[in-house]
């Protein structure tokens, strides 16, 4: 089986949180939004349908419960779901928890204005506040 790689750009755009059954967690590099993006560990998939069907009801559980843990973590009002891949071929999906006042509300986040990282305190803390909660959840279909 080929080795998992992680798209350079997906791994500038966002922070390690953990590894879960299917997928890398990651948080987007952007304080306006919270923001998680799911990446399946298998090599050279592009599109949701070339995961096999075990891998298909096991990614749509993982963006689920993604859902979850922000909406836990974190408050908002809408959670936004969406795999694209105009940019980063590499199959991966956002999970975008949106608040009536965040920078784009009601338009989509992509192309609005320019990404606010995170400070390196901000960061670790969220990272924390994150992996601690997704080590308590229950991932696997």
């Amino acid at each position: 089986m080929p080795e998992f790689n992680l798209d350079d750009r997906l791994a500038q755009d966002g922070h390690y949180i953990t590894d879960l059954p299917l997928c890398q967690l990651r948080l987007m590099n952007d304080a306006r939004f919270p923001w998680l993006v799911l990446i399946p560990r298998r090599a050279g998939i592009t599109e949701v349908s070339e995961l096999n069907e075990v891998d298909q009801r096991q990614f749509w559980h993982e963006a689920t419960r993604a859902g979850e843990l922000l909406s836990a973590c974190l408050s908002g009002d809408k959670l936004n779901i969406a795999t694209l891949g105009n940019v980063v071929a590499q199959l991966h999906l956002h999970v975008i928890l949106r608040r009536h006042d965040d920078a784009a509300w009601p338009a989509p986040v992509w192309g609005h204005g320019e990404a606010v990282p995170y400070d390196a305190a901000q960061q670790a803390e969220l990272g924390a506040t994150l992996r601690n909660a997704a080590e308590s959840m229950e991932w696997a279909v």
